[in-house]
């Protein structure tokens, strides 16, 4: 890919991030082994300002642009941020109004996975939201931003991070996005991009959010090149929040959730519309848990019988969550269940993870409670306190029955009454279809 470093002759930021990126590819049996540099890199300077460079593309050949440049801030902290640029209202600070530049969320992604490794201590990381221009840029960009007054723009600590981190990223697989709420700094998509696949494009902020509407959303997906929508919820009144999940739903536009992007770990976007399908239609409410033994691959669903998925949680809940954990099988739960009967697999033969599943739910079972094969049927016998039987036999309710329950032998009128005397045995049968073929 053609990538084009630009920065202004007016920008002290800028300036700093240049230096030490030239000082780095010069420097002795290192420069050229940064993963950037496997790329066709060109350097520009410019005479104005870069928030006012619209249609700079039209005159780079290039794939990709790299913007270096300072951050200001009315609030001045030490900070190493990285946005995409355009306006959702007025053009206060370049650009045109409401308009927005093609943004490269992978790269932004990765330049912030590097930022985050390489700044100086005392300095933060974060996006930014989308807030100047220039927004008329049809080549995905980014800025790379040094703040927040002249001692960061000229600290060299700073500008070789910076560098460090522009030559070393290396964009992964990602959930690209838009973010919809938040701050400035936007703490939540800053979180989530750290920990996960997810890749912001464009990012509004919560004072911003009631310029969306049908256009807006749809620039907004478009100019990030997003599969989905993440919106920072807490952050937004619930009228807002309403009328944003309306709109959003509308245009048909998937919305993702903190929880389900961390879910997602190493799936594909279409593996993981695919599996959240088939979670809803097990149960429209049901969430979703992706073991690390998951792959990506087609999607099915397997079940098992309902009674012996609940009798092993109700035997040993920790020991066959553990278990589960160790299987390539997508666990379903619900508020009423922890566990549900139906597993998803991906790219695994289910009929060895149905078994292994049986195995699981058996093993537990037995660990916790008399139980025996007998042909095609789990048979689990339980012996439980009746406390009519206790009564018959003269016992009192109260502290004897305690005692009774937990093992301990009491005297009335004169006579022992014995726990097996209070205990009754249950029997209940789960019929598991080639049971008697897995001993």
């Amino acid at each position: 890919m053609k990538i084009a470093l630009v920065h202004s002759r007016q920008d002290p930021g800028g300036r700093t991030i240049r230096k030490h990126i030239d000082e780095l590819l010069s420097g002795p049996g290192s420069g050229r082994n940064f993963p950037l540099c496997r790329h066709d890199l060109s350097f520009h300077e410019t005479e104005g300002r870069l928030i006012a460079q619209d249609y700079l593309d039209r005159s780079l050949d290039a794939g990709l642009i790299l913007f270096l440049s300072r951050h200001s801030s009315i609030n001045p902290i030490p900070v190493l941020t990285v946005h995409v640029t355009g306006n959702t209202g007025p053009a206060a600070l370049g650009g045109m109004p409401s308009s927005l530049a093609q943004a490269a969320p992978a790269w932004m992604q990765a330049v912030l996975i590097q930022l985050n490794a390489h700044a100086p201590p005392g300095y933060r990381v974060s996006y930014e939201v989308t807030h100047h221009g220039p927004s008329e840029i049809e080549t995905p960009s980014l800025f790379v931003e040094i703040g927040s007054t002249e001692q960061e723009w000229a600290d060299p600590r700073a500008g070789e991070a910076v560098a460090r981190s522009i030559l070393s990223a290396d964009p992964g697989v990602t959930i690209n996005l838009a973010g919809i709420g938040g701050t400035h700094y936007a703490r939540r998509q800053t979180e989530i991009a750290l920990g996960s696949r997810a890749a912001f494009g464009h990012i509004v902020h919560t004072r911003e959010t009631d310029r969306i509407d049908r256009e807006m959303l749809r620039m907004l997906v478009g100019k990030s090149s997003a599969e989905a929508v993440y919106i920072d919820r807490k952050a937004l009144k619930p009228d807002e929040l309403s009328r944003l999940d309306s709109l959003i739903a509308e245009a048909g536009i998937p919305r993702l959730t903190e929880t389900e992007i961390f879910q997602m770990k190493h799936l594909s976007w279409k593996t993981w519309n695919r599996v959240r399908d088939l979670a809803r239609s097990v149960d429209p409410g049901a969430a979703v848990h992706i073991p690390g033994a998951v792959r990506d691959g087609d999607p099915g669903i397997i079940k098992l019988p309902p009674d012996l998925v609940h009798e092993a949680y109700q035997a040993d809940p920790a020991g066959l969550g553990e278990g589960l954990e160790q299987l390539p099988v997508i666990v379903l739960s619900t508020h009423r269940a922890p566990i549900l009967p139906s597993f998803i697999v991906t790219g695994e033969n289910s009929s060895v993870v149905l078994n292994d599943l049986i195995s699981l739910c058996v093993t537990t079972i037995s660990r916790g409670e008399n139980a025996a094969i007998e042909g095609d049927q789990l048979v689990i016998r339980k012996t439980r306190f009746d406390p009519d039987r206790a009564r018959s036999l003269g016992v009192p309710r109260g502290p004897l029955f305690g005692l009774l329950m937990k093992g301990t032998p009491v005297i009335v009128d004169g006579r022992e009454i014995t726990p097996d005397m209070v205990r009754i045995c249950e029997e209940k049968h789960i019929r598991i279809p080639g049971l008697e073929k897995k001993r």
